[in-house]
């Protein structure tokens, strides 16, 4: 049986579902695999997954696509690809409180964004706000990671960037009234989020135990969208303390549509991340246009 590990962008949540069925239902190990899933609360976020695979402390990582070029353009390069994707859509927004009196994306000028400090984020933000019609002024701050969604609730913040389908949920399950912007919404051709991560050079050198885990990921991911209720009473026991609240059967269900299907599950299309990385380009984010095939590596669809 081959270790292996895998770090998570977040605390177990709906965007996961797929990695714990597959841990329990055994489909790792019929490929011959132990997965060891870690998540943020072990160290509370000193370091993101992206880091722990540049340093060896995991074989895989789970993060937004622009992790892969911000690790490929640093002063010492990383040679990490996206392996496959959880998502065909985009499932995140920019969102605000109901009451807060902002109705678009150029309100937000003047505004507090709590930030997550990712490579591209704030300047995306802002994008967004200046393709509103606004100057893509706000105030930036950076809270602990883990603690940035209460920042909005407690209105220390007046916008941050969620996933609909988890803090949404909690939101809508506690009576609590948002207003979301999505990218595509506001002219920005977002990319895939979350991507699996892994270094070029060692995902070519155990090719197959690579394939090994997208098999068997995806087996739990299509479980998942199958048979929703059995699948969160095997990810439920890993959901931290304070999200035990939300309706996990809701978010579960609301989430599985965009999983894709038997054929699509994993997959990226070309035309996709080169638009997303055209565009930072055409907004001076980034500086070298990256092709699909130096990011991405196909090994669901070889």
């Amino acid at each position: 049986m081959e270790k292996i590990k895998i770090a998570l962008d977040w605390t177990a949540n709906t965007n996961h579902t797929g990695f714990y069925v597959a841990q329990q239902m055994g489909f790792y190990k019929e490929n011959g695999l132990e997965l060891q899933i870690e998540t943020p609360l072990e160290d509370h976020y000193d370091l993101t997954p992206a880091k722990k695979l540049e340093l060896g402390q995991v074989d895989f990582a789970l993060c937004p696509f622009e992790s892969i070029l911000s690790y490929r353009v640093k002063a010492k390069p990383f040679d990490t690809m996206a392996i496959a994707t959880l998502f065909q859509k985009d499932l995140s927004a920019i969102v605000t409180l109901g009451d807060s009196g902002i109705n678009s994306p150029k309100d937000l000028d003047g505004r507090t964004y709590a930030s997550y400090k990712a490579r591209y984020e704030d300047a995306i933000v802002k994008e967004m706000v200046k393709n509103d019609g606004g100057t893509g002024n706000l105030r930036i701050s950076y809270p602990e990671k883990l603690g940035i969604w209460e920042t909005l609730l407690t209105k220390k913040a007046d916008a941050t960037w969620i996933f609909l389908n988890w803090e949404g949920v909690h939101a809508k399950n506690k009576g609590i009234s948002l207003k979301s912007f999505q990218m595509d919404d506001y002219g920005i051709p977002y990319g895939y989020s979350p991507i699996i991560m892994a270094s070029k050079k060692q995902a070519l050198k155990n090719k197959r135990m690579c394939q090994k885990l997208l098999e068997a990921t995806k087996k739990g991911f299509l479980y998942s969208q199958k048979y929703p209720r059995e699948a969160i009473s095997m990810m439920a026991p890993y959901v931290s303390e304070q999200d035990a609240d939300l309706d996990l059967l809701e978010s579960q269900e609301f989430t599985a549509p965009y999983y894709g299907d038997a054929e699509t599950w994993g997959h990226m299309r070309p035309e996709k991340v080169n638009r997303f990385i055209d565009w930072l380009c055409e907004n001076k984010l980034e500086t070298r246009p990256f092709r699909y095939d130096e990011v991405v590596l196909d090994l669901l669809h070889p």
